[in-house]
């Protein structure tokens, strides 16, 4: 192996250094890390992950199973997708990546949003087409390709077309396409998942860190090529057995000779192709070995000299099989064996056939097809606005790769006028019908990444096992970083040969995103400090900070727990907070409360589907609390919702759920219900909500909304808000007189200083809490976790018996939803009233045993004068003793029930009048 005198892309007038394993070496620019190193003759770049076995480089693309490196914080890269820089350091590795966790990383990584008519995969002959054929028809056009130059293996290959290189073509082409204003090349791209609604993700990779695009099409044209197939022999691992195709890369595209005596194993005509330019580029060719019994196509013989074997001659091209390889000292490629013949080398280069890169059409749900001819699965049926072209449905030469591009391209046939340039290439024949040496040697290799054998296949198939994927989990052939790139079909083939059946019977295993591994900076994309994940505030945020509020984290939602004033604790916070709300007047900012504007003439009809009771029946003006459950009977979210008008209501969630309540909504509606007329807009943003709540509130709605003050509870009123239009609601979350007021947006601040300024006092979420909890409401999410049903919080009677449905009606008759033994919601009161105990706290009977559930809030009532707890317990009655434990700690409980304040509701009026 060294770098031949001349030729190649490479710049040889910069000297690039670098380090492997600490070893001082030394490339170019246009270097590959891989090209670098056998250049310099690093044989051996790694060992394999299981059996430990020197490994060499295979390949010259993302299909690289051997030669795995970490490169700075990269735990593993492909050394053959790895551009060389200057001072690079890079280790070998068995196999498997491994983290430095002292490594410098400043990657900034990036996303991008892009939108485009038609999106080509693939920079080679036919992806440069379609591009063409659709960025001059005026089309909005994206071409990406993984290469930092455009022209596929033409880069790689001495094809003439026109009788001039075909390289020339393709920059010809690429200058064209810079000149359209509608089109946009992304090099150094790699499309790592095709999805529904042609999304296609893809990787940019750039010197600093790399950008994650997320790509709409209305077209897609995939023209992603094809990896060179291997086949399984004893010793087919040996530094030195390389993929023909990979040979050749390395010797016209980047000056290196890959070896000094090669044998070439031409299952495929590419095998000659390689033997040629193997040969101009000074190796010595000892032998051609090809199954087909026809020989070398006419006209592609090799020209130089074939010699002689240590025990036989062999001149020309061998009609048989290679049978294995012998090692020397070192461990690397030192012979072939053809048959019973020994042919020195230090170079064998295969050329098995080719599998067409279908892994993206696979991703957006095309069907494959095996083609016998060309022994290999191509694009079937398309699931979505896609076309495939060139090598990745199977169309090898380069004048019919262009001319099917431009097919592609252009929508359908090939544009009118435009001339596909003649190559010189003959037309390729089909491969052999051979899928290697099905020897029980344990070295004869059908996934180089895994080290899994021929043998392992075997003993899948001993096993019983007739299906690929079932293979592919016993062998674990396919699930390296490579994904099977270079064994996947290779596994398939195998597997038919030892069944007896056609591998179109056997079939491929799945092919799943993403296409090439990545890492997990590049899907998070740039740090941005608090901006990773957006901090949302509501209008009144400002007024809280001045008043110095201690915030929490609901959501993404910024909200005060709690407003101390000089010195005071948290816990002397909420006390104050909470004798407000009970005795006096307070205020609490309510923002954050999801709220969806439903809209329609089945808005009723709808809400009837979605919660557990009626809102058909509701009055205009009139306020309801609701429940709706996952299909499974759960409960899923709560709130009130109000009829605003005949066919308008609002919906309010919790504040974590809103999002996915409006999700949910979204689904029933587009996937079961269409027919409909539903109309769903969030206004969360758009409605500041101040809570008035304490026996003396409605001295300041008598300021703030005098139109609300004849409210009745559970109603509702559009009436001006100190001079702005506004919403008033008659709601209670904490059992006494409450109203929650609702202003635009840009007005909340100014209602809330009004509001203090009128003696309300302003609490947070803690205190919240501890009056929701004196009354014994539950919180979604605290007293729910995804298992509890409505009848488990001993709601059952906001389940209606009159509908015919609801989602989740079937599941609360199940057995075990309608069992008697369930968790129930239920109230604790420790025996000690001086005694607290701590949510999360595990409930066993006085005298031990199992668990019988656990305490889902626990708060110090200043209400009460004690501490109270909810808890989901099972089989339990009021006044039933239980022991909580948590940790060294076990406290006497009594059961009660969870209504420890107000259970008349004789409060939510208003003070009641002094007897």
């Amino acid at each position: 192996m060294s770098r031949l005198p001349s030729g190649g892309l490479i710049d040889r007038s910069v000297t690039l250094p670098f380090r492997f394993d600490g070893r001082p070496l030394h490339g170019h620019p246009g270097d590959t890390l891989a090209s670098a190193l056998l250049a310099c003759g690093v044989r051996v770049v790694g060992r394999s992950v299981g059996l430990g076995r020197p490994r060499g480089i295979f390949s010259a693309g993302p299909e690289e199973p051997n030669a795995l490196v970490r490169v700075g914080a990269d735990p593993m890269l492909a050394a053959t997708t790895v551009e060389l820089r200057a001072d690079l350091e890079a280790w070998s590795l068995r196999g498997k990546g491994r983290l430095d966790p002292g490594a410098p990383d400043e990657r900034r990584c990036d996303k991008g949003y892009l939108h485009c008519e038609v999106l080509v995969v693939g920079g080679g002959p036919a992806g440069l087409a379609a591009a063409l054929a659709a960025g001059e028809s005026g089309a909005r056009v994206i071409l990406m390709d993984d290469q930092p130059r455009l022209g596929g293996d033409l880069l790689n290959s001495r094809v003439l077309l026109d009788g001039a290189p075909a390289l020339d073509w393709a920059d010809a082409a690429a200058s064209r396409l810079a000149e359209l204003p509608e089109t946009r090349v992304l090099t150094r791209t790699t499309a790592i998942g095709y999805h529904d609604h042609n999304y296609v993700v893809a990787v940019e990779r750039r010197p600093r860190g790399e950008r994650l695009w997320h790509v709409r099409a209305r077209r897609v044209v995939l023209a992603t090529g094809a990896h060179e197939r291997s086949l399984p022999f004893p010793g087919n691992d040996l530094p030195g057995v390389m993929l023909a195709a990979a040979a050749r890369a390395y010797a016209n595209r980047y000056g290196v000779r890959p070896g000094d005596r090669a044998v070439v194993y031409a299952c495929a005509d590419s095998g000659y192709e390689a033997a040629r330019d193997l040969e101009a580029a000074g190796v010595e060719i000892a032998a051609i070995v090809d199954p087909r019994p026809e020989g070398p196509p006419a006209g592609r013989g090799v020209t130089g000299t074939v010699t002689g074997t240590v025990t036989g001659t062999v001149t020309g091209t061998v009609t048989g099989t290679v049978t294995g390889t012998v090692a020397g000292d070192d461990g690397t490629l030192a012979a072939v064996l053809i048959g019973d013949r020994r042919v020195e080398a230090d170079l064998l280069a295969v050329a098995g056939g080719w599998n067409p890169a279908v892994h993206l059409f696979s991703q957006s749900r095309g069907r494959l097809r095996f083609d016998e001819t060309l022994r290999a699965f191509v694009p079937g049926e398309s699931a979505q606005a896609e076309t495939s072209a060139g090598a990745c449905r199977g169309l090898y030469g380069t004048a019919q790769a262009i001319e099917d591009g431009y097919r592609a391209g252009a929508g359908a046939g090939a544009s009118p006028g435009r001339r596909v340039p003649g190559s010189d290439e003959p037309a390729p024949r089909p491969p052999a019908a051979y899928w290697g040496e099905l020897d029980p040697d344990p070295t004869a290799f059908v996934d180089l990444q895994r080290d899994v054998t021929v043998a392992d296949v075997a003993r899948a198939t001993g096993a019983g096992l007739r299906s690929v994927e079932h293979v592919k989990r016993f062998t674990t052939a396919g699930t390296g970083a490579d994904q099977g790139k270079t064994s996947g079909a290779l596994v398939a083939g195998v597997l038919a040969e030892l069944l007896g059946a056609a591998p179109g019977q056997v079939g491929a295993t799945t092919f799943r995103p993403p296409y090439t591994p990545v890492s997990f900076a590049t899907l998070a994309g740039r740090d941005r400090g608090a901006l990773s994940d957006p901090a949302r505030t509501t209008a009144l945020h400002g007024a809280h900070v001045a008043r110095g509020a201690v915030f929490e984290n609901v959501g993404q939602w910024k909200r005060p727990w709690y407003f101390p004033l000089d010195g005071e604790s948290l816990d002397q916070a909420v006390r104050r907070e909470c004798a407000a709300a009970r005795t006096a007047v307070a205020a609490m900012d309510a923002s954050t409360l999801g709220k969806i504007d439903i809209r329609g003439a089945d808005a009723g009809a709808f809400l009837d589907r979605i919660y557990t009771n009626l809102y058909s029946t509701l009055a205009v003006g009139a306020c309801r609390y609701g429940l709706m459950c996952t299909a499974d009977g759960m409960v899923f979210d709560d709130g009130t919702t109000s009829r605003l008008g005949e066919h308008h209501y609002l919906m309010t969630t919790t504040t974590g759920n809103a999002a996915a309540v409006l999700d949910w909504l979204e689904e029933w509606h587009q996937t079961e219900w269409p027919s409909l007329d539903v109309r769903l807009t969030s206004v969360t943003d758009h409605w500041a909500t101040v809570v008035v709540a304490g026996p003396q509130a409605a001295t300041v709605i008598a300021a703030v909304a005098p139109g609300a003050l004849g409210l009745e509870f559970m109603w509702c009123t559009g009436t001006s808000v100190l001079g702005v239009p506004g919403r008033v609601f008659r709601i209670s979350f904490s059992g006494e007189l409450a109203y929650e007021v609702n202003v635009p947006w840009p007005y909340g601040r100014a209602l809330w200083e009004a509001v203090l300024e009128l003696g309300a006092v302003p609490y947070g979420t803690e205190t919240m809490h501890v009056l929701r909890a004196e009354k014994g409401f539950a919180i979604v999410g605290q007293e729910t976790d995804g298992t509890v049903t409505p009848q488990d919080l001993g709601m059952s009677w906001i389940v209606s018996g009159r509908k015919p449905d609801f989602v989740g009606k079937r599941s609360h008759a199940r057995p075990d939803t309608s069992r008697p033994g369930r968790k129930r919601l239920v109230g604790l009161l420790t025996e000690d009233p001086s005694a607290f105990v701590e949510e999360g706290s595990q409930l066993v009977a006085v005298e031990g045993g199992p668990m019988l559930g656990h305490v889902t809030s626990s708060y110090p009532s200043v209400a009460l004068g004690r501490a109270i707890s909810l808890a989901l317990v099972a089989d339990v009655r009021p006044g039933d003793r239980l022991t909580a434990v948590s940790g060294d700690a076990a406290i006497p409980v009594r059961v009660v029930s969870p209504v420890f304040y107000d259970p008349d509701n004789l409060r939510r009026d208003g003070a009641p009048a002094p007897a």
